[in-house]
């Protein structure tokens, strides 16, 4: 019952626990319940609105910084990555696999920032080897959600 809960919330945390009561076929008490324990163990970290900033003239500009890494003893890649994802720019942490170890999401106000978060943040780190940057041009899908529906083909048709 807790997964169908976490799917639910997962979906849109502005259900209601009546609301997945009635959906889960259970006591909306016991909903509560449930969703009081998933939140003290830290299954759900946090309830979350998804904004589309371009809408709203808050222009943001994203990269993803690809970091490769010197494994450290007993510690692997976790000690680098936990120094990464400490610093606000870092939005997303990731280790991967494939040439490089890290994929950091990065969100700034500028292409200047981002370059002098790479430069003067992560570059300098011990245990850093390299780093390539991306800057993400256009979001069309995050987080499972299309941001902007395709327009239809605007091409009026040519009847000979």
């Amino acid at each position: 019952m807790l997964k169908e809960i976490l799917k639910i919330l997962e979906k849109d945390a502005r259900t209601t626990t009546k609301q997945i009561a009635t959906m889960t076929g259970s006591s909306e008490g016991e909903v509560v319940k449930l969703i009081k324990k998933a939140e003290a163990e830290r299954t759900i970290i946090k309830y979350k609105t998804m904004v589309n900033w371009d809408k709203v003239g808050n222009e943001q500009v994203r990269a993803l910084i690809e970091v490769k890494v010197t494994p450290q003893r007993d510690v692997g890649f976790d000690s680098i990555a936990e120094r990464i994802y400490r610093f606000p720019q870092a939005h997303t942490v990731y280790l991967v696999s494939g040439t490089y170890d890290l994929a950091v999401l990065v969100i700034g106000k500028s292409m200047h920032d981002i370059a002098d978060f790479v430069t003067q943040k992560v570059a300098p780190i011990e245990g850093v080897q390299g780093t390539a940057t991306h800057f993400l041009l256009k979001r069309y899908k995050e987080d499972g959600e299309i941001l902007e529906e395709a327009e239809g083909n605007k091409r009026q048709p040519v009847i000979l």
